[in-house]
C-alpha cells in the first residue's frame, strides 16, 4: 500500500487545478527496479497516456496511478511534501524498489548476481566499469566479464583479486573463487591503460 500525504495531496492538487484539464491524473512508477540504479519517475498523466493495467488510489481531487508492473517494488512507499525555509520539495521514499536481497534458500546464482548488482558494480561505475556474470560454475566458481573502464584496464587484475572476488567470498556462501573471461587486450577504452599500470 502507497502513503501519500495530506499535503502532498494538496500539492498536487494545486498544480492539476492550474493545468484544467479534464482527468488530469499524477502516475507513478518505478525505473530500473530491483537494482541498484532504481528511481522513482512521477509524471502527470491524462487518461489516454494510462497502459490500461495501471493501480488507481483515489486522492482528494485526483487519482494517483500506480504502473503495474512497479507495483511490488513501491509497495510501502510514502509520498510526502514538505515546507523548508527555501521553498516545498516533494519527498517519496520507497524502501522496496532495489529489490530484496536474495535468502539462504536462493540459488548460489541469484545471491552471486545480486551481490555483483547492488555492491560491486556501483563501486566499478566509479571508474566507468562494470562487470557481468557469465557463469557460476557447480563448484562454486564465479566466472565474469569486465565491461566499460574495466575493459582493459591496467588495474583490472587488483580489482578482482583485491575487491570482486574478495567481496563475493566473504558475502556470498558457496563462492569457491572467481575468474576473469574477458579479453582485456581487445578494451577500446580502460580506466587505466595496461602498459601504464
Amino acid at each position: 500500500m502507497i502513503q501519500i500525504s495530506e499535503a502532498a495531496q494538496a500539492h498536487f492538487r494545486r498544480l492539476i487545478e492550474r493545468e484544467a484539464l479534464p482527468g488530469l491524473g499524477v502516475r507513478l512508477s518505478a525505473l530500473h527496479p530491483g537494482t541498484a540504479r532504481a528511481d522513482v519517475r512521477l509524471e502527470f498523466a491524462e487518461p489516454g497516456d494510462l497502459h490500461g493495467d495501471e493501480w488507481a488510489i483515489d486522492c482528494e481531487g485526483f487519482t494517483l496511478w500506480v504502473d503495474a508492473p512497479s507495483v511490488p517494488f513501491l509497495d510501502a512507499a510514502e509520498i510526502d511534501y514538505v515546507q523548508q525555509p527555501t521553498g516545498g520539495q516533494l519527498q517519496i521514499r520507497a524502501p522496496k524498489i532495489k529489490g530484496e536481497a536474495p535468502g539462504e534458500a536462493a540459488s548460489l546464482v541469484e545471491r552471486v548476481r545480486w551481490v555483483v548488482e547492488h555492491e560491486i558494480n556501483p563501486q566499478l561505475a566509479m571508474h566507468r566499469g562494470h562487470v557481468a556474470v557469465q557463469e557460476v560454475t557447480a563448484e562454486g566458481v564465479v566466472v565474469l566479464r569486465f565491461g566499460g573502464g574495466c575493459h582493459g584496464c591496467g588495474m583490472a587484475d587488483v580489482t578482482l583479486k583485491q575487491g570482486i572476488e574478495r567481496t563475493l567470498l566473504e558475502r556470498v556462501p558457496g563462492v569457491t573463487a572467481v575468474r576473469d573471461a574477458t579479453d582485456h587486450a581487445s578494451g577500446a577504452s580502460p580506466y587505466i591503460p595496461r602498459d601504464a599500470a
